[in-house]
């Protein structure tokens, strides 16, 4: 799947995101390595700690629909720089492979692809 489908996936979830607090919007898509893909957004809780990130959410839909084997993930935001995912997001995808791709957009549809394992080079593994 070409890069900026996916990340046309990503821009769309985006939409649905539930922001009223932070007023940031994410969106993210997975792609499976059966070429599924599955979507998520962001949604924010009034207690911030409950808030979950797009990038968990549509990892979390493609595990709940069985899947696990994950080829790539992208994420995107209306920001001018490339959206970049969190610490814990760039954790919950590593568990799944160190060869994801993250796919990370901007407001432009520019983006840039790295792998899980060069943005977590040390990731907790047990």
């Amino acid at each position: 799947m070409d890069d900026l489908v996916l990340l046309t996936a990503a821009r769309e979830a985006k939409s649905r995101a539930y922001a009223p607090y932070s007023r940031f919007p994410v969106g993210a898509a997975v792609l499976t390595k059966k070429g599924a893909v599955y979507t998520g957004c962001n949604i924010e809780n009034a207690s911030l700690g409950l808030t979950v990130c797009a990038e968990r959410a549509a990892v979390f839909n493609a595990v709940c629909a069985g899947e696990r084997d994950l080829e790539a993930l992208a994420v995107s935001a209306d920001t001018p720089g490339h959206c970049r995912p969190c610490g814990a997001c760039r954790q919950v995808l590593a568990e799944f492979s160190d060869d994801i791709r993250v796919i990370m957009g901007n407001m432009n549809m520019e983006y840039e692809v790295k792998t899980i394992k060069d943005l977590l080079p040390d990731s907790f593994k047990i």
